[in-house]
């Protein structure tokens, strides 16, 4: 394992996935891997402000084809929550007409697994998990999934590969999953602290991570056939005074085995879910500043990350 090379930003950003990252500015760039991961090239600006507030994405999602990348934004003052990047269009930003959020910050955005890219959900800070369909190319009709299971924000809902079963987390500790198919909800439980970030492994169609504010057992390992036992935890000690963050996201390695995480610290941990220690099993001094995102490519043995000391690093690891 090696930091092969930095590459600087010219704006503060919050989130990187694979190819893609969005600022406070913003714009949304794309970036294409050169030479296995000895390089990295910009490819295009877009920027993609929302058109009532000016407000930047706050979530950022490829659609499944890769052809075209989907944004949220915010509920407020009737402005734009969702939008669709089209790469290839000479009018590449094109705001979605539905408003279905109703207050405060979309905070997710997530194509569900057994749609082919005909669906999506959103999660907000109005409590709100929403159910976006295709009715027509480019035509899209939302519904919420419910409003009223939550009791503060939704942080994310993340559908499940093997089922019809969306689960959302939120600030109000509940880790709750709806049954699309017969729109009821199938279990829910409650946490020891805020719920941030949840994500499906992406092999294992059971088991799901869910990323918590709690020092120590930032990441909590879950089987969805188990629904309420907790099978591992993992964390870190935080050096940094600031309290968790829902910025800092955390991500699977494409067998399912790893997981890694930025935090507040200049730090990547990376946690092997076959062991259950609680320590990181490797941690990586790769920014001055906080680690917004640490994240696997699908093809090169490489993680990716971005941080606020406005550089993005390609580390060879091998998984």
């Amino acid at each position: 394992m090696l930091i092969s090379r930095q590459f600087s930003l010219k704006h503060r950003s919050f989130f990187f996935f694979w190819g893609i990252c969005s600022a406070l500015d913003g714009v949304i760039n794309t970036w294409e891997i050169k030479d296995k991961g000895e390089g990295l090239a910009l490819r295009t600006s877009i920027h993609c402000l929302s058109t009532t507030q000016k407000r930047w994405p706050e979530d950022l999602e490829w659609h499944p084809s890769g052809e075209s990348i989907y944004a949220c934004y915010s509920a407020d003052a009737k402005d734009d929550q969702v939008a669709i990047i089209d790469l290839s269009a000479d009018d590449k930003v094109k705001f979605l007409k539905e408003r279905p959020h109703e207050k405060g910050i979309v905070n997710s955005i997530t194509f569900l697994p057994w749609s082919e890219g005909g669906m999506f959900s959103t999660a907000g800070c109005d409590h709100a998990v929403v159910l976006w369909k295709e009715k027509e190319t480019g035509v899209w009709k939302a519904d919420a999934l419910h409003r009223a299971l939550h009791s503060s924000a939704v942080m994310s809902a993340v559908g499940m590969r093997n089922k019809p079963l969306i689960i959302s987390v939120g600030m109000d500790k509940r880790v709750i999953g709806f049954d699309t198919e017969h729109a009821r909800e199938e279990f829910r439980y409650i946490l020891d602290n805020k719920a941030l970030r949840m994500l499906s492994n992406p092999v294992d169609w059971n088991l799901y991570m869910v990323q918590t504010g709690t020092p120590g057992s930032q990441l909590r390992l879950f089987d969805v056939r188990s629904q309420r036992r907790e099978l591992s935890a993992f964390g870190w000690r935080q050096d940094a005074t600031e309290s968790q963050s829902a910025h800092v996201h955390p991500s699977w390695s494409p067998c399912g085995i790893f997981i890694a995480s930025g935090c507040a610290d200049p730090k990547i941990h990376v946690f092997d879910i076959r062991y259950n220690g609680k320590e990181p099993s490797q941690t990586i001094k790769a920014h001055q500043r906080r680690v917004f995102k640490a994240c696997w490519h699908h093809t090169f043995p490489l993680l990716i990350s971005i941080s606020s000391d406005l550089n993005v690093g390609l580390i060879k690891h091998r998984v």
